[in-house]
C-alpha cells in the first residue's frame, strides 16, 4: 500500500468520446511535426545542388509542404531534368497538384524560373542527388498525407462531443485547436482545483522566484508541451485573424494599423499641455524646481563675474529657479534646456603669473 498519495496527481476521469479526441489529437500533432522536420531537411538538401528549386517554389503558398511543389520536384529532382521540362508540362504538373485557376501564369512563371542561371554539380553528382531527393521527398508526402486525414477525423470526432460548441465558440479557437485543448485539459470539472492550477499546467503561469531582497520572474518550462504548443497557435489566431481581435488587443490610444509599436498619440485633452516653444510635453517637475545651489565657491571678482554667460548656471543666484517651460515660468524666458547644460560650470580661475612678476 502506497502512503505518499499526496504526492502524486490523480488520473483524469475523462470521458471516452473525449480520449477518442485526445488519440486523434496527438497523433494529428505529430504528424505536423514529422511534416515539419522532413522538410527542414529537403531544402537543406536542396540548397546544395539545387538552389533554383528554391527560388521557384518560394512565392508558393506552404513552401516546400505544399502539393504543387512537391509534384513539381517529383517531376524534375535535378537542374537537368527541370530546364527541359515544357510549358505543356509544367500545366500538367499544376492540374495534378490540383490548381484549377492561373495555371497558364503559374506555367509561365515556373519555366522562366527553372531556366534561369545558377550553380550546378557535377552531372554525375547532380543524377545521384536527385536520387536522394526522392527519397527524402516520401517522408513529407506521407506526413503530409497522415496529417491531413488525421486532422479530418479529429474535427468529426470533437463535433460529436457534448462541449465542441463550447470549445469552438472562443474567439481564435477553431475546431481542430480545440480538439488539442480539449484533448490535453479532458472534460472532468475536478481535475483542476482553480484557473491558477490549470495555468501553471499549461505553463501559461510565471515562475517566481524571491530570495532576500532579490525577485526574479522567469517563464515556466517544466509544462505539457502540446497544450503549450496549441496554445501559441491560438494566440496567434486570435491577435491576428479573429474577428475580436481589433476590439480587444489593441488599446484606444494607440492608432490604428499593422504596426503595433507605435507609440500613442497625444489626444485633445493633453494637447494644452504641450510646450509651444519646443513641440514637447512639458518636463517640469517639482524635483527639477527646487533652488540649485554650486559647491563650488563662486569668486567675488568683477572680472570673474564679467567672463560669465547671464544664461550659465554659475551666474545665477542662489535662490533662483532653473529656466523651463513657460506654464512654470514667467514671460520672457526660454523653454528647459538639456540635463547637460544645467550642470554647474567650474569656478573660473585667475591666469598663472611668473615668478618675480609683481601683482
Amino acid at each position: 500500500m502506497r502512503t505518499d498519495a499526496a504526492a502524486h496527481r490523480t488520473l483524469p476521469a475523462n470521458s471516452e468520446l473525449t480520449q477518442a479526441v485526445a488519440v486523434l489529437a496527438r497523433a494529428q500533432q505529430d504528424a505536423v511535426w514529422d511534416r515539419t522536420q522532413a522538410g527542414n531537411k529537403l531544402p537543406s538538401h536542396l540548397r546544395e545542388y539545387f538552389p533554383g528549386y528554391l527560388a521557384a517554389v518560394q512565392p508558393i503558398l506552404g513552401g516546400l509542404c505544399s502539393p504543387l511543389a512537391r509534384a513539381l520536384l517529383a517531376a524534375a529532382p535535378t537542374p537537368a531534368r527541370a530546364a527541359r521540362q515544357t510549358t505543356a508540362q509544367l500545366r500538367a504538373v499544376l492540374k495534378r497538384a490540383g490548381r484549377q485557376r492561373g495555371i497558364e501564369a503559374g506555367a509561365t512563371r515556373l519555366h522562366a524560373a527553372l531556366r534561369s542561371p545558377q550553380m550546378r554539380q557535377p552531372p554525375l553528382v547532380e543524377d545521384v542527388m536527385g536520387r536522394r531527393t526522392m527519397t527524402l521527398l516520401r517522408k513529407p508526402d506521407a506526413a503530409c498525407t497522415s496529417a491531413d486525414e488525421l486532422a479530418e477525423a479529429a474535427v468529426e470526432t470533437l463535433e460529436r462531443h457534448p462541449d465542441a460548441e463550447i470549445v469552438t465558440s472562443f474567439p481564435g479557437l477553431g475546431s481542430l485547436t480545440g480538439a488539442r485543448i480539449l484533448a490535453e485539459i479532458g472534460d472532468d470539472p475536478f481535475r483542476f482545483a482553480d484557473a491558477r492550477a490549470l495555468k501553471s499546467y499549461a505553463g501559461a503561469a510565471p515562475v517566481t522566484r524571491a530570495s532576500g531582497k532579490s525577485t526574479s520572474v522567469k517563464a515556466r518550462r517544466i509544462r505539457n508541451q502540446r497544450l503549450a504548443a496549441a496554445g501559441y497557435i491560438w494566440t496567434d489566431a486570435f491577435t491576428t485573424a479573429s474577428a475580436t481581435a481589433s476590439a480587444t488587443t489593441r488599446p484606444s490610444h494607440f492608432p490604428p494599423g499593422p504596426n503595433r509599436s507605435s507609440r500613442p498619440q497625444l489626444d485633445s485633452s493633453t494637447a494644452s499641455d504641450v510646450c509651444p516653444a519646443t513641440d514637447e510635453a512639458p518636463r517640469c517637475t517639482s524635483s527639477r524646481l527646487r533652488p540649485t545651489s554650486t559647491t563650488s565657491p563662486r569668486p567675488s571678482s568683477s572680472s570673474t563675474a564679467s567672463r560669465l554667460s547671464p544664461d550659465s548656471p554659475a551666474a545665477r543666484a542662489p535662490g533662483d529657479l532653473p529656466q523651463g517651460c513657460p506654464e512654470h515660468q514667467g514671460p520672457g524666458q526660454t523653454p528647459l534646456r538639456r540635463r547637460a547644460d544645467r550642470r554647474p560650470a567650474p569656478p573660473v580661475q585667475a591666469p598663472c603669473r611668473p615668478l618675480g612678476t609683481p601683482n
